[in-house]
């Protein structure tokens, strides 16, 4: 008997994580094995709230075009389950939806906190005695996932970025004869600083733009950072800085932490570049300027890396490749060939050496000011930006195609 499939997003969106979610739904129709393919309504709470999405009421090109739409179709949370040990409330609903839309396949696109989500599922058909193949599938901005090469989402963020470096450096360069001198861009990256090494991608002579680069492995040093603008500042007349929002001070605490925490326990960051700015403000006198990308660096389809688009793509194919042959408790990711041409190839690898682990820039890719990358992390980058596959405009804007996102009739009382 055939059995169905279940996709979620969770966690922060990216510029393609639909291209993953189109790519992994147009796979599945592909193969007998798979019956329904249903998505999860706004992430595991899809699951759990019984609100799956038939993907079958779509039209085809309606899921291709899911490639070119960012933010995350189907909706997206913030969600972690519970140790089985300690609580199985959640697990045996999850188990009975699975049983009452007879699914035996789960794939769960996301970061950190997802890949520990997708591997604890991954041990219910052993624990719980129902059979399900559960694949995590690579996705975030942050880059921070081990194992695997580069994360699908990264290489479109690091394309903003650097994009957005090189624009406002260029901008605050004729101005600064008679106005701002500093320029502060914060970019995510609570401790891995993946966002920010990746505006050095705008530099193209030593020297250029960005000039100081503060990362989250490196503990701030405010009397070294200031004395860095001051003579670059002399030196070129500007200064541009980018810094990430996990930076942290001597005593181990984010610059820009709130008291605020979300549904995954981790400080709300946010607020670094001001932070900086009035430092500079303060201490040093120079009028500057401040800028948080924010949900922009992540959303930004309409620059995608093409090569990001094709990994992106690429995961979400083989995720249901490799549930359809058996597999269970694994990622697909991302491995870097040793050809001197750039290459790639997609593997499985165990969940269990992947959830809750981070990567954090190697220190060969850090300089040694600890203000700036090396050309070995630059060498690292510059490919997982390249190419361009520009969205259809209409009206002067990109076109983004609607879903219908009937959702199934519900089997079960209502979960609260």
């Amino acid at each position: 008997m055939k059995k169905n499939a279940f996709y979620a997003q969770s966690g922060g969106v990216t510029a393609v994580i639909n291209a993953t979610a189109g790519a992994l739904i147009l796979e599945a129709k592909k193969h007998k094995d798979i019956g329904k393919i249903y998505a999860g309504k706004n992430g595991i709470l899809g699951a759990l709230n019984e609100e799956l999405i038939d993907t079958s009421k779509e039209s085809i090109s309606a899921l291709e075009s899911l490639k070119y739409r960012p933010g995350g179709a189907f909706g997206s949370c913030r969600f972690k389950l519970k140790d089985l040990e300690s609580s199985e409330r959640e697990y045996k609903r999850l188990i009975d939806v699975f049983k009452a839309h007879n699914i035996g396949y789960f794939f769960y696109n996301g970061g950190n906190d997802s890949a520990d989500t997708a591997f604890k599922v991954s041990q219910i058909s052993k624990k719980l005695n129902y059979p399900i193949n559960c694949i995590a599938i690579p996705k975030t901005v942050d880059n921070d996932l081990v194992l695997t090469d580069c994360c699908p989402g990264f290489g479109s963020a690091a394309k903003y970025i650097a994009t957005s470096t090189l624009e406002a450096s260029l901008d605050v360069q004729s101005m600064a004869a008679t106005s701002t001198k500093v320029f502060i861009l914060e970019v995510m990256g609570r401790h891995a600083g993946w966002m920010a090494a990746a505006s050095s991608l705008a530099r193209k002579e030593k020297g250029d733009a960005p000039h100081i680069i503060l990362l989250p492995e490196i503990t701030f040093n405010q009397k070294k950072f200031l004395a860095e603008v001051k003579s670059v500042v002399k030196k070129n007349g500007y200064c541009v800085v980018v810094v990430s929002e996990g930076l942290k001070n001597n005593k181990n605490r984010f610059l820009s932490e709130s008291a605020t925490k979300d549904a995954f326990g981790h400080a709300q960051l946010g607020g670094v570049a001001p932070y900086i700015a009035n430092l500079i403000t303060d201490k040093l006198k120079l009028k500057n300027h401040w800028a948080v990308s924010d949900y922009l660096q992540r959303s930004a389809r309409h620059i995608a890396s093409k090569t990001d688009l094709e990994q992106a793509m690429a995961v979400g194919a083989k995720a249901v490749q490799y549930a359809v042959e058996g597999m269970n408790g694994v990622m697909p990711i991302i491995v870097r060939g040793k050809t001197k041409k750039y290459s790639w190839a997609i593997e499985p690898a165990p969940l269990a050496k992947i959830a809750n682990l981070e990567k954090k820039l190697p220190k060969s890719f850090i300089a040694k000011n600890g203000m700036d990358v090396t050309p070995k992390a630059v060498a690292y980058l510059m490919p997982l930006i390249q190419g361009e596959s520009f969205p259809n405009f209409r009206n002067g804007i990109p076109e983004i195609k609607e879903l219908k996102l009937k959702e199934v009739k519900k089997k079960l009382k209502l979960w609260i």
